[in-house]
């Protein structure tokens, strides 16, 4: 069970520690977000992790929040996750999510997994695995168009 397109953004609470400072869905308000979740064991997230780097340097109104989501007992060691998000240069924020509150709240199941809100907090594009980040691309430009802009 995914969550719905055009449902708002749940809150980001519960989190275990945030690295690169914290945000809450207020701070992320009236600008398009994507968040991103991600696990260490996952081979595929790694190959990602450039590719979402080039976004938020293309993409400067683009908040894109990573989600550390663990998948195993092993994943949950918060120091291997740090030694990740320094080794990939991942510098927005990132919440590592040891019990799954923001996962649940996202009703999320996989990694690599993206949901894109608009800058009224609306989920509008969702995707995960493999192909996620190709798919992302076209309604990534329609989130980041000025108001009243058609393509």
């Amino acid at each position: 069970m995914a969550m719905r397109l055009r449902t708002e953004m749940p809150a980001l609470t519960g989190i275990t520690e945030w690295v690169n400072g914290e945000v809450n869905k207020n701070d992320l308000a009236s600008k398009p977000v994507l968040i991103h979740f991600w696990s260490v064991s996952c081979g595929m997230c790694k190959e990602s992790l450039p590719e979402i780097n080039k976004m938020r340097e293309t993409y400067p109104d683009l908040q894109i929040v990573g989600i550390h989501m663990p998948r195993s007992q092993k994943d949950t060691d918060i120091s291997s996750v740090k030694e990740t998000i320094t080794k990939y240069e991942l510098k927005h924020p990132q919440g590592i999510d040891n019990e799954h509150n923001v996962v649940d709240s996202f009703e999320n199941e996989f990694v690599p997994a993206f949901y894109l809100f608009d800058h009224e907090g609306v989920l509008r594009h969702r995707s995960a695995g493999e192909k996620a980040l190709s798919m992302l691309k076209k309604p990534l430009e329609r989130v980041l168009q000025p108001e009243g802009a058609t393509s």
